[in-house]
C-alpha cells in the first residue's frame, strides 16, 4: 500500500478518470491551511502568493511550457476552452474539426460559436483504424482550429499529440488540446507537440481538488485572445488600487480576472509535490504495468475489452463490458460493492492509477464478475 493514499480493501479506486482521490500529503496541505485561515487569517498572504508562483512553476514543468508566463490557474477546463473559443475573432464560413466521441465540454464549447458567428463544427469519428487521419482529412482551408481530448475519456483511445500539432503546424491551424485524461498519467509536453492551448482540471489523474486547473496559452497568441472577464487581477500592476488607467498582464494572469483560489492552489501545489518526487517516467511506467494487468485479468475472466489494446494507444483507462452486460445496473451494483468506476462508451471503465496495487485490480475484477 502506498503510504500517500491509505485506501483500505473495502473501497477499491478503479475511477481516476473521474474523480481521483488526494494523497496524504494533499490532505494535511488543506487542513493546515484551514487552521490558518481560522487562527490568524490572511496574516500571511504574502507566503501565500509565493505558493502561488511555486504553483505556476509546477505546471509549466508538468507540461514543458517554455515559461511559467504562459501558466494562468483557471476553475476548469471547460472555462479554458472558452477563454479559446469566445477569445478568437472568427469569420463566418471558418469551421473547427474536433472528435465525434468527445466529452461534451470539448464538443459543447465549439457548437456554440454556431448559431451567432456563423462557425461550423466539424466532429470526426474516431472509430477507424488511423483516428489522426481522420481528423487531418476533415480539415479544409477554412479550418481555423483542432481540438482534441489527449485521451479520449470513454474508451481511453490516446491521440498522437505531436502528429495533430506537427500538421497543424503545417497548415497553419491552431491547436488546442484537453489534457484532462493525460496530465498526471503519462507525460505531456506542449512544446513537442505543438500545441497553442492547453487546458486540464487537478481532480482527475493529478489528484487534486476540483475548482482549479490549469491553463496554458503559447506566448505569441496571448494577445489574439479577446478578453471577457475583467477585474483587478489581470491587470498588468494588480497591487496599485488606486490607478485608473490600465492594461491588461503582459503574462497569461490575463485570463484570471479575480482573486485566486487559494485553497485550491495550496492542494494542488501539493499534489504536484508528489509527481515531482516520484517522477513522471515512473508514474507512467507503473500505470502502463496496471493497466497491462488489468487488461490480462478481465481477459482471463471473458470480459470484452472496448479500450485499445496497443500500448502506444492507451493511458490509464480500460473499459470493458460483456455479452449482457447492462452498463449502468453493473455500475450500480458495482459502487455498492465499494469498486468506484463509471459507465461509459457501452460498457463500465475502470482507471486505476500508478499507486493502485496489484491486489486492488484483483479483487475489482472479482468483483465485478460477481455483479
Amino acid at each position: 500500500m502506498h503510504p500517500e493514499f491509505p485506501l483500505t480493501d473495502d473501497l477499491l479506486h478503479m475511477n481516476h478518470a473521474a474523480v481521483g482521490p488526494w494523497p496524504e500529503r494533499t490532505h494535511r496541505a488543506v487542513a493546515t491551511f484551514a487552521r490558518e485561515n481560522s487562527q490568524v487569517s490572511s496574516r500571511h498572504y504574502l507566503r501565500w502568493l509565493e505558493v502561488e508562483r511555486r504553483l505556476r512553476g509546477r505546471l509549466a514543468g508538468l507540461i514543458n511550457a517554455p515559461s511559467e508566463d504562459d501558466i494562468a490557474l483557471l476553475k476548469n477546463t471547460s472555462e479554458g476552452l472558452s477563454v479559446v473559443a469566445h477569445g478568437l475573432d472568427w469569420t463566418p464560413g471558418d469551421n473547427v474539426v474536433c472528435p465525434l466521441q468527445e466529452f461534451p465540454s470539448n464538443r459543447i464549447v465549439w457548437q456554440s460559436l454556431e448559431k451567432g458567428l456563423g462557425v461550423k463544427v466539424r466532429l470526426v469519428d474516431l472509430d477507424t483504424p488511423d483516428p489522426e487521419a481522420a481528423l487531418l482529412g476533415a480539415m479544409d482551408r477554412n479550418t481555423r482550429l483542432l481540438s482534441v481530448s489527449a485521451v479520449q475519456y470513454a474508451t481511453g483511445l490516446r491521440l498522437n499529440l505531436e502528429r495533430l500539432g506537427r500538421a497543424c503546424r503545417q497548415r497553419g491551424v491552431l491547436f488546442c488540446v484537453d489534457a484532462i485524461q493525460q496530465l498526471g498519467a503519462l507525460p505531456l509536453d506542449v512544446q513537442a507537440c505543438s500545441a497553442d492551448f492547453l487546458a486540464a482540471d487537478a481532480h482527475k489523474w493529478l489528484l487534486g481538488p476540483e475548482g482549479i486547473a490549469v491553463f496554458y496559452c503559447r506566448a505569441e497568441l496571448r494577445d489574439r485572445l479577446r478578453l471577457h472577464q475583467f477585474g483587478w487581477h489581470m491587470v498588468e500592476e494588480p497591487g496599485d488600487f488606486d490607478r485608473l488607467d490600465w492594461a491588461p498582464a503582459a503574462t497569461a494572469r490575463r485570463f484570471e480576472a479575480g482573486s485566486p483560489n487559494m485553497l485550491g492552489i495550496h492542494a494542488l501545489d501539493a499534489s504536484l509535490s508528489l509527481f515531482e518526487e516520484t517522477g513522471m517516467d515512473f508514474v507512467a511506467d507503473a500505470l502502463s504495468r496496471n493497466v497491462e494487468y488489468l487488461i490480462d485479468l478481465l481477459r482471463s475472466a471473458r470480459f470484452t475489452i472496448l479500450s485499445p489494446i496497443e500500448a502506444e494507444r492507451r493511458a490509464g483507462i480500460v473499459t470493458f463490458t460483456r455479452p449482457g452486460m447492462v452498463a449502468e445496473a453493473t455500475w450500480k451494483r458495482l459502487m455498492d460493492a465499494g469498486v468506484l468506476c463509471a459507465p461509459r462508451g457501452g460498457g463500465i471503465r475502470f482507471s486505476p492509477h500508478f499507486y493502485t496495487p496489484a491486489g486492488h485490480l484483483e479483487r475489482a475484477v472479482e468483483r465485478v464478475a460477481e455483479a
